[in-house]
């Protein structure tokens, strides 16, 4: 493997590692907080009313920080029975232009969610009665990590020696 393809591989799966560790951190706080919800509306009878929102944006953030992740195992786009039938060269081109297709989309998502998140700071949540634009954050948040993984995925997909043979499952094996 090319010394550079596999600085960006690498570089990926630093930032990935951040995202995951992040992801069940979120994940863990859904699922007390869901409980406790659970328990204040049926066991506990407690005036806790937050529990819903705050696990409305937990698993918002969750989900849109889980895009870059399969983004760095090219869990993204892709048909594999296809794409394993192509060429080698036109696998690398293809994946290639999924690479250019797909930063492009969250590039428009990363700058339009500036300005989601602009205009969600003159309104405020219902239960917590804070600003919109702090759990809007996650939205360019999301898509900003989701065009660094293309960028070090298509730095990979480049000039790496060999194309991609796979998608998804079969690639993340071979990150390691």
């Amino acid at each position: 493997m090319n010394d550079i393809a596999r600085q960006a591989r690498n570089w990926s799966l630093r930032i990935n590692k951040v995202v995951e560790i992040t992801c069940v951190a979120l994940l863990v706080l859904l699922v007390l907080d869901v409980w406790l919800g659970v328990l204040v509306r049926y066991v506990i009878p407690l005036p806790l009313t937050f529990t819903e929102e705050l696990a409305r944006y937990l698993m918002i953030w969750m989900a849109l920080l889980a895009v870059s992740s399969g983004i760095a195992y090219r869990e993204h786009i892709g048909v594999e029975f296809v794409f394993t039938r192509l060429p080698a060269r036109t696998r690398r081109t293809l994946a290639i232009v999924f690479d250019v297709i797909a930063f492009l989309f969250f590039f428009l998502l990363f700058w339009h969610g500036l300005s989601f998140v602009e205009k969600g700071f003159s309104r405020l949540t219902m239960i917590y009665g804070i600003p919109k634009g702090y759990p809007f954050i996650g939205v360019p948040l999301a898509a900003g990590l989701a065009c660094v993984q293309l960028v070090l995925v298509g730095i990979r997909d480049v000039f790496d020696d060999t194309p991609p043979d796979a998608t998804g499952e079969a690639l993340a094996g071979g990150m390691e």
